[in-house]
Parts: C-alpha cells; sequence; structure tokens
C-alpha cells in the first residue's frame, strides 16, 4: 500500500452487460477531488453477469483503487447505477441473494463516511468507456503515472481463490487444540453442519462462477467441502498443503491443559515462529507448506475462480501474505467458522511477473438478512 497525498477522492464506477445477463464487465476511475486529475483506472471483463452484479464490480473495483492509491483519503462515489447508489446509502433494502455478498464486501471496503451519489449517465462517460473497451477486448487495467518505472500492469483476468473456514467440531467448541491429519481428526459436528450449509447457500448465487473446489484432506474440511460442492455443483479435490497445523503432542488439549503440561514450550512457541510444538509443526512449516500448495492451486486454475476450503491457520497466512505482513500477523486476525475470505492473485509489478495479491473480503459470515463481519 502507498503513502497518500491526496485529502479526498472520487471514484467513477460503471458495469454492464450484453444481455442482461450476458458478457459483462466494469469499469472505474480514481480522481483527486480537488483537481479532478485522474490517479488510477481499472476495466475488466467477468464473463457472464448481469448489469447490477457488473455495476457492483465496478463499486468494488474503484474502493479497490482507493484502497491502494489514496489510504486514508475521504471517498464519494457517482455512479450511474440508482440501485446500487440507494442500496449503499441504505435507502433501499437489498434483497435480491446476489446483491448481498457484493454490497457486504463493497461496505467492508468502503472507509467509514463514503458518500454515494447518483449522476446521469452522460457524466459517467469514463468509467462507461472502460467498461465497452474491456467488453470490446481491448485491455484495459490499472494504470498511470502513480506507478514507479519499470512497473507493468497486469494483463490477465485473476485467480481469485474463496477461502473459507470448516464448520465446527466438538474441539472447537472446547477449545481445544486442533490439527491436521497427525492428531485426533475430529469431524463436524451438527452445528458445524449447519453453518456450512448456510455459507453453502450464501455462496449458492455464485455457482455458475466457480471453477474448482478444493478440500484440505482433514476430516472436517473435507465433510465441510462435500457439503459445498452439493451446493455448488463442483467435486471435491484435495490439496494436503492447506491442512492445520500439527500440533503434535497438544492435539486434544485445551490451552489451560498445554500451560500447565508444557509451560516452557508454550512460551517458546508463543514467542517464536519457528518453534514446533511437540512432534507437531511451527508456524513457519505451515506457511511454506501453505505457500506451496496455494502456487499449486494458481497454476493449475490460471484465471479462474477456486472454492478452497481450509483452517484458521492456512487463511491467516494467506492473509498475511497477501498483505505482504510479518507471519506474527496470524496472532492479530479472527476467523470465525465457516467465513469467507477471498484473496485474487495475479500477475504483473516490476518485470511484469511478480506475483501480486488483492484481498478483497476478510471472515465473512451469512446471517439472516446480509453478512456479519
Amino acid at each position: 500500500m502507498r503513502g497518500s497525498s491526496y485529502e479526498s477522492v472520487v471514484i467513477e464506477a460503471d458495469g454492464g452487460s450484453r444481455g442482461n445477463p450476458g458478457p459483462a464487465a466494469f469499469g472505474a476511475v480514481l480522481k483527486d477531488a480537488l483537481t479532478g486529475a485522474v490517479i488510477a483506472e481499472i476495466g475488466e471483463t467477468i464473463g457472464p453477469a448481469t448489469n447490477n452484479v457488473a455495476e457492483y464490480r465496478g463499486l468494488i473495483a474503484g474502493l479497490e483503487l482507493a484502497l491502494e492509491f489514496a489510504p486514508g483519503a475521504s471517498v464519494e462515489v457517482r455512479m450511474d447505477s440508482k440501485l446500487v447508489v440507494e442500496q449503499m446509502s441504505g435507502t433501499w433494502k437489498i434483497k435480491h441473494p446476489s446483491m448481498k455478498p457484493l454490497a457486504a464486501q463493497a461496505s467492508a471496503l468502503a472507509p467509514a463516511g463514503t458518500v454515494y451519489r447518483w449522476i446521469p449517465r452522460a457524466e459517467n462517460a469514463h468509467a462507461d468507456r472502460l467498461v465497452n473497451e474491456a467488453l470490446d477486448q481491448q485491455p484495459v487495467t490499472a494504470g498511470r503515472p502513480t506507478f514507479s518505472r519499470g512497473w507493468l500492469p497486469p494483463t490477465a483476468p485473476p485467480t481469485t481463490l474463496i477461502l473459507v473456514r470448516h464448520g465446527v467440531t466438538d474441539h472447537t467448541a472446547g477449545k481445544l487444540f486442533s490439527g491436521g491429519l497427525g492428531g485426533s481428526n475430529p469431524p463436524l459436528n451438527e452445528e458445524g453442519r449447519a453453518q456450512v450449509r448456510s455459507t453453502g447457500d450464501w455462496l449458492a448465487p455464485l455457482a455458475a462462477t466457480v471453477d474448482a473446489l478444493i478440500s484440505s484432506p482433514v476430516r472436517r474440511t473435507h465433510e465441510s467441502a462435500e457439503i459445498l460442492g452439493g451446493l455448488l455443483d463442483q467435486p471435491v479435490v484435495t490439496e494436503p498443503g492447506v491442512a492445520e497445523m500439527e500440533f503434535g503432542a497438544w492435539d486434544g488439549l485445551s490451552f489451560a491443559q498445554v500451560q500447565e503440561r508444557f509451560p516452557d514450550e508454550l512460551d517458546s512457541w508463543l514467542g517464536a515462529m519457528d518453534y514446533a510444538p511437540p512432534q507437531g509443526e511451527s508456524f513457519e512449516d505451515v506457511a511454506a507448506r501453505v505457500i506451496e500448495g496455494r502456487d499449486r492451486i494458481l497454476a493449475a486454475h490460471t484465471g479462474q475462480t477456486v472454492v478452497v476450503v481450509s483452517h484458521v491457520t492456512p487463511i491467516k497466512t494467506l492473509v498475511a501474505d497477501a498483505l505482504d505482513a510479518p507471519l506474527r500477523a496470524v496472532y492479530r486476525m479472527e476467523l470465525a467458522p465457516a467465513s469467507v475470505t477471498v484473496i485474487s492473485y495475479f500477475r504483473g509489478g516490476h518485470g511484469g511477473d511478480e506475483l501480486l495479491a488483492s484481498l478483497r473480503l476478510f471472515n465473512a459470515r451469512p446471517t439472516e438478512t446480509a453478512f456479519a463481519i
């Protein structure tokens, strides 16, 4: 994330579908509110979608540009979509299930105090042009003088991982250490199965855009993936790299029990990312394994959207890596059972082949009406 000299910015966003639903794209422009100068812009195709979905995707892209290029700035969003503006302003209820996750994602990205304003289509010509250029297969990606010399913008669609944590087990409810295949390997309980079904129902409207479903081989994740697979109409493929940390001798014990039986080892584990519990793995061991597994997924599913069912430690590790944060950042994250985290990966940067990541959603959980984040 870059430092920002911008006090306030304007996002102009749009989306369109040729067929509604049909081939769709979005466009977004980030401008300095004081001078009107363009800071960054982006236009991308998103496959088959409705106009409303494409418009929301344009809003999300614009908010991501603001976070990237103008962190801390106040934001005004201008769109010619009355529906998106009124829903994001809280004036209209969000009833369609495919709109709820997109609105939740936009809300999570929007800084406090973001203002949404409807403008006539004629005043949104820049974003509209980006939409049509993307649909006409003229590559348009973020790129203004803001980029340093030698930086190349992404030139291919991103690979998006929808990371889902498994539902609860009796170990989860009892706050017991529960590792991978080397431990007690508990199954989902009834509450956990219900949690995953709720998440699956929420993701179901996106089923047509999901290209694969991958699971850790651990019992609770594989059971969660089987539930999601039934709702998304996808077979489950196993990837051992995204399995949970092995806790070795601590597996099945509570924190208090470990503190009583292994006080010195616990202090070492909490103080050093390279320390492993007896017969277990360190955080650094897990991080290396998870990144290798992620890279296998990205290589096999370039440009696709993949649901990956995993665990607390691997998902937090991927988030820390995406944000270029130290591995110790995993201690500063909370991740609920059956929650959804989304990271997109693309090639760009210096030389054009650097793996870049964008965190699009973190720890989202479906409720009866929308998302609790």
